[in-house]
């Protein structure tokens, strides 16, 4: 454990690699702590491109009415299951406070600063004056106290309040002592409701389920914890507050311990690419701070192997053009602004030069180098990094991205052909995975970069998407990705639900499927998917053994399914797809004998409508009678 406690405290990889510390003593100064210079900043300090594209936003804004989340709304999410009533102005709030900080530290003083200083003092208050920082989606107040508004003397630290907590935290470390000329006392106010709100209950109420005492963490674990000692290490700087100071920085190692524990070597994230954000880079962002805190002294990074595996995660996913595979709750064609500057730290940071590249690649010169939806944190950090500033895109590709990756935690393999060919992605894994899809033996099939066969993804989210309905949702049935459906069943959720047998060779993965059904009489459905890069093609052949049914006439539907996004133009034993967005179509061949039929699925689904417009298109190839089916995928060529 790095530093001592009263209690047995966890002893994970953390513990292992820092040994016995004095955080009271280690730990920098409050003014010192964060890993952004203070403000007002000297002109160069921040990128030009960046503060004008925020005060593009900011002056259009400015004298507007703040946004305002309301109490109806908030309940709302307790009748319809809404969540995003309450949610959007509660961000857009935020939001448009980081904006005025940016712009309020990149200001020198003088008239023009002091309007972004009030603009700042108006939304922080704002915040310290909002009942509660928790999202009403996470607050358990009604199972606690009957409640569906929050229960301002049990606040719950959920995501919500971290992001608030931190946001305070880093805007007092720009802008401390600007703030108290200028409005004496508020300062205090933003101390006394992070104690009250989220360093209090996060030392008392220990039971968190974020925390995974039980074993089972997931990406709320360094998210909350990553605002919390950025809180700490910034707000609590009072005459009298270092031993607690040192207690709460304690409280989130050890929290940030039990995440990386579970981490798996090869850096594999169940969650998907898409939480990879919300989850180990955050986790990555907090030891960032971490190390900065104690003069480097506390850097596991280069020491522990599932930090470094973590780090190359998002180029292994990376299908080329953007486009990234999404198992889990992701979307295949995420937003670009992510905080890549926080990967090519973490990159370096593990020596790890194929992700460094990546993460350059996203670095334009002259385009914002980062935007206040990714947090003031973010905001702030990618605005100042001079490593990130100065960088610019890679000319040679990472050789990774050309390859195979076989990530035997998940088991998951993703191959791809070198020169806009084919690109395989195949997943074992188990139906309760971390944001589970039902989605054992499923295939992603892209041509060039863009997913042709694939996985729907995430919906927009409600009370359903993480209830006890959440199968019922057609995005989240195996139904609906591209695996057998036996028997008239698709596959069951939990942990028992989950692939065997596994073989992984170069290019190909083979594994047992019958587990993750609960068909009667399944005895065995043997999947296996290959790049065959000789052929330049992929083939997937599916074995099974089936008790006889005993009218034939009368026998549920058994198919082979592929999810298809494009035109689809079907004849017998062959179906060719015209890719969303510019890239060669693909053939989907098979023994013409096979019926095969397709059924559309629309939908008007925001987070699904960005991917992949306004429908997607299921391939079914009916199987019944049979034990054995090979199909081919094959680019066609002019």
């Amino acid at each position: 454990m790095p530093m001592s406690q009263a209690e047995p405290a966890f002893t994970g990889p953390l513990a292992r690699a820092f040994g016995e510390v004095d955080l009271a003593t280690l730990l920098a100064d409050p003014n010192e702590a964060l890993p952004v210079p203070l403000g007002p900043w000297p002109e160069g300090t921040a990128d030009e491109a960046t503060v004008a594209d925020v005060a593009s936003r900011a002056l259009a804004e400015l004298g507007t009415p703040w946004p305002q989340p309301l109490a109806s709304a908030a309940a709302r999410y307790h009748g319809d299951g809404d969540r995003v009533s309450w949610e959007t102005p509660a961000f857009a709030r935020q939001e448009r406070l980081s904006r005025a900080v940016l712009l309020a530290a990149a200001t020198p003083p003088g008239e023009e600063a002091d309007r972004w200083l009030d603009e700042v003092v108006d939304g922080a208050w704002l915040l310290c004056e909002q009942s509660s920082w928790c999202w009403p989606a996470h607050d358990d107040t009604r199972t606690r106290h009957g409640s569906v508004l929050a229960t301002v003397t049990d606040p719950y630290l959920d995501l919500g309040a971290g992001e608030v907590v931190g946001q305070l935290a880093w805007l007092d470390h720009v802008l401390g002592d600007r703030l108290d000329s200028r409005y004496p006392g508020v300062r205090e106010r933003l101390r006394h409701e992070a104690r009250v709100r989220v360093f209090d209950p996060f030392a008392r109420r220990r039971d968190w389920h974020w925390i995974g005492l039980d074993g089972r963490v997931h990406n709320w674990n360094p998210w909350i914890h990553g605002n919390v000692l950025v809180a700490a290490l910034r707000l609590l700087d009072g005459p009298d507050d270092r031993e607690e100071r040192a207690r709460i920085v304690a409280l989130c190692i050890e929290g940030l311990d039990r995440y990386v524990a579970v981490l798996p070597e090869d850096g594999a994230i169940d969650e998907g690419y898409a939480y990879w954000w919300n989850g180990a880079c955050r986790l990555l962002e907090a030891l960032d701070v971490l190390a900065h805190a104690t003069g480097e002294k506390l850097d596991p990074v280069p020491e522990v192997a599932a930090l470094r595996g973590i780090v190359a995660f998002p180029h292994r996913m990376h299908l080329g053009d953007g486009w990234y595979v999404n198992v889990s709750d992701g979307q295949a064609l995420p937003p670009r602004t992510q905080p890549w500057h926080s990967l090519l730290r973490a990159a370096r940071r593990a020596g790890d030069a194929e992700a460094a590249a990546h993460a350059l690649s996203y670095r334009a010169q002259g385009a914002p180098a980062a935007h206040e939806a990714e947090g003031l944190g973010r905001l702030l950090r990618g605005a100042t990094d001079p490593e990130w500033l100065g960088g610019s895109a890679p000319v040679v590709t990472p050789s990774a991205e050309e390859g195979s990756v076989f990530l035997p935690s998940t088991q998951m393999l993703v191959a791809r052909e070198r020169d806009g060919g084919l690109t395989l992605v195949i997943k074992g894994g188990h139906n309760a995975e971390n944001h589970n899809h039902n989605d054992v033996g499923s295939v992603i099939v892209a041509s060039g970069a863009v997913p042709v066969v694939v996985d729907p993804g995430r919906p927009t989210y409600t009370a359903q998407t993480f209830s006890a309905a959440r199968y019922s949702m057609w995005m989240m049935q195996s139904d609906w990705h591209s695996a057998p459906f036996i028997r008239g069943s698709g596959q069951s959720a939990g942990r028992r639900f989950a692939a065997r047998d596994v073989e992984d060779s170069p290019d190909t993965l083979a594994l047992e499927l019958a587990d993750a059904y609960d068909v009667a009489g399944l005895r065995s459905w043997r999947r296996e998917a290959r790049l065959d890069r000789g052929e330049r093609r992929v083939v997937i052949r599916d074995v099974w053994d089936l008790e006889p049914w005993e009218d034939e006439d009368d026998e549920p539907d058994t198919s082979v399914r592929f999810v298809l996004a494009g035109a689809v133009e079907l004849a017998p034993g062959r179906a060719r797809v015209t890719p969303i967005e510019a890239a060669p179509p693909l053939i989907l061949s098979w023994d013409p004998g096979v019926p095969a039929a397709t059924v559309v699925k629309e939908f008007d689904d925001p987070m699904l409508t960005e991917v992949w417009g306004g429908s997607l298109i299921r391939l079914d190839l009916d199987v019944r009678g049979l034990a054995e089916l090979v199909v081919t995928l094959t680019q066609e060529t002019p």
